[in-house]
């Protein structure tokens, strides 16, 4: 089982750098691309787009804009067309098949029950370890 995306796993993360295109802007990580997406404003996707700007920081500023109003709805697969154009790049498509069978989880400690499993509770849904996972037997069938 990979418990969390830290240490030898740590390219599980959406903060890997890895170049996605979404909706016709470069972005330097899944992180970037994702965050981006929560939006319309323009100003928000220069924001993201630009390198420079770490996928913390990226992160942290999200936390102020204003969601589009069917971000919920759209989450989930905005999240995986991102994921899917990472693990189709080189080293990722590699690394993430040679994982096998394992189970991922993305547990953290920062109480992301949606996407991952918060570890001080051990609860939560693993959205985004579920994606890579439907990803990987994709990529191990083809």
């Amino acid at each position: 089982m990979i418990q969390q995306f830290q240490g030898d796993y740590r390219w599980l993360s959406n903060f890997a750098p890895v170049k996605i295109i979404f909706e016709g802007h470069e972005y330097s990580s899944v992180e970037h691309a994702y965050m981006s997406a929560k939006s319309d404003d323009i100003s928000w996707k220069e924001f993201c787009a630009i390198s420079s700007n770490t996928p913390g920081m990226v992160k942290k500023a999200s936390k102020t804009i204003k969601l589009k109003s069917n971000w919920e709805n759209l989450k989930l697969q905005v999240m995986e067309n991102c994921v899917r154009q990472k693990f189709l790049q080189e080293p990722y498509k590699t690394k993430l098949i040679e994982t096998g069978d394992k189970y991922i989880q993305e547990g953290n400690m920062w109480g992301d029950k949606f996407y991952g499993i918060c570890l001080k509770t051990n609860q939560g849904k693993n959205h985004l370890g579920k994606i890579i996972m439907i990803i990987r037997d994709e990529l191990k069938i083809n």
